[in-house]
């Protein structure tokens, strides 16, 4: 499976951005979506996530601001930023859990898109 993520770039303080992330391939199933980050020097760091199910959970940092969801039918997570901070300058991730056929479960990350937001 391959995912393929759009939509960072430069955005000024307090400004918005919107992620997707598509996931293509053989895919059987996907358990989970979602999104993580790593600054420059720092840890990857988890961002918020997505179940099948449609259950989130988000990094304290970004309650509140940040809003995931998914379309099942397009295997597509998002990630709406609003209020976006200079902390938030990062290369944000894809992830996926999912189910290649026949039954192969393993995790796939995308290849990342930068977020930069200038003060």
């Amino acid at each position: 499976a391959l995912l393929v993520e759009s939509g960072g770039g430069l955005v000024q303080a307090g400004g918005t951005l919107r992620l997707s992330c598509a996931a293509s391939g053989s895919i059987r199933s996907i358990n989970a979506m979602g999104w993580y980050r790593q600054a420059a020097g720092k840890q990857r760091e988890l961002v918020a996530t997505i179940t099948s199910g449609g259950t989130t959970n988000y990094a304290d940092s970004v309650k509140g601001r940040f809003t995931v969801s998914a379309d099942n039918a397009k295997n597509t997570v998002y990630l709406q930023t609003n209020s976006l901070k200079p902390e938030d300058t990062a290369v944000y991730y894809c992830n996926a859990d999912l189910v290649e056929y026949p039954f192969n479960r393993h995790e796939v990350w995308g290849q990342g898109t930068l977020v930069t937001v200038s003060s």
